[in-house]
């Protein structure tokens, strides 16, 4: 069997990850990004149900017909 190696960051790495986004961005914008990412996140989950919820009435609708 081969073995796929998997970088995981440490405490460390994950700091100084932080800490960069905070230079690029600015500590006011990243809540106003964080706010933005959940809106797009929910709505996506909103839009992926709504789909699910087409799919089963058209299901119904060729059953019935």
């Amino acid at each position: 069997m081969d073995m796929i190696a998997v970088w995981t960051p440490g405490l460390g790495e994950l700091v100084i990850i932080l800490v960069v986004i905070l230079l690029l961005f600015g500590a006011k914008r990243l809540p106003e990004m964080a706010r933005s990412l959940g809106r797009s996140t929910k709505e996506f989950k909103k839009g992926m149900d709504d789909g699910v919820t087409e799919d089963e009435e058209a299901d119904e609708s060729r059953t019935v017909e």
